[in-house]
């Protein structure tokens, strides 16, 4: 199989999947080193495919779907309940981000869209592996929530505000 061949395969693979593909998962699948694969997606992200890399994999961006950015203040505590409260409601939390004073902004993606992943996510905090990211700017941070109408970021945010989570935006955010 060509590079080309592969690259299009690589495509129609990720096209097709529900869930993020691992480097290693494509690899064997294409019969090609992890390095191998690596290298394509370059090639395929610099042909403009919409190629997103996570922590779980590489997934293809699917259509156009509603964001919106929500500013949220709560303790280590209320992390399960704030992100159940988004992917109940059929949101995708694409990112967790802060502002810090000296370093600027600092993002990581996320891609959680259901129980089973913050079920995951949170696992990870539980093992010590990491703390969240918003321990470093006093329990404030932003998530980028993805969903399939602007109608149904609106009931997130309801219930966000219900539940305390949201925070005021400062003049200078905006």
């Amino acid at each position: 199989m060509s590079g080309k061949e592969r690259r299009s395969k690589i495509i129609e693979l990720l096209t097709k999947s529900e869930e993020p593909i691992t480097g290693s998962q494509l690899a064997m699948q294409l019969g090609v080193s992890r390095q191998i694969i690596v290298s394509d997606m370059n090639l395929l992200k610099a042909d403009c495919a919409t190629i997103i890399a996570t922590s779980k994999g590489y997934l293809i961006a699917k259509k156009e779907r509603a964001q919106r950015v929500f500013k949220m203040y709560h303790g280590d505590e209320e992390i399960e309940d704030e992100l159940y409260s988004i992917v109940d409601l059929g949101g995708t939390i694409k990112d967790v981000f802060v502002r810090h004073r000296l370093h600027g902004e600092i993002r990581a993606n996320m891609q959680i869209s259901s129980r089973c992943d913050v079920d995951d996510y949170l696992e990870g905090l539980r093992s010590g592996k990491s703390q969240p990211l918003k321990n470093v700017t006093e329990n404030y941070h932003y998530h980028t929530i993805e969903a399939d109408s602007q109608e149904r970021l609106d009931a997130i945010e309801e219930v966000l505000k219900e539940k305390n989570y949201l925070a005021q935006y400062l003049s200078y955010e905006k």
